[in-house]
């Protein structure tokens, strides 16, 4: 099992964040094949996430630029922490890893 200790106040399951909030992931409660099949998905402790759809017993994320569908069983295991947003977009966006490609915008000067 994973875990990973946190200064966040409102660490909640997966299934339970609201639509279109943003959360990091912060613990993963499942074993060894459970984390090996996230992180082949692209998901790890610091990924920023959010729900997109919910259908029947399951849900899809917006990970990144991909989206990802998954069970609820595994949304009971993954704990994340909902994160306010800074400027109207998504976390991950609002703060870039230093060093990081930016996109090219057209008709901004280099």
């Amino acid at each position: 099992m994973l875990q990973h200790t946190t200064s966040c106040p409102s660490l909640i399951k997966l299934s339970e964040l609201p639509h279109e909030t943003p959360a990091r992931l912060v613990e993963i409660r499942g074993g060894r094949n459970l984390t090996r099949r996230l992180l082949a998905l692209g998901l790890r402790q610091g990924s920023v996430l959010n729900v997109v759809q919910r259908r029947g017993q399951g849900l899809v994320l917006a990970a990144g630029d991909g989206r990802i569908a998954m069970g609820f069983g595994v949304a009971e295991k993954l704990w994340v922490c909902p994160e306010p947003l800074a400027s109207g977009g998504c976390a991950e966006e609002a703060n870039p890893e230093p060093g990081a490609a930016q996109p090219e915008r057209r008709g901004e000067p280099a």
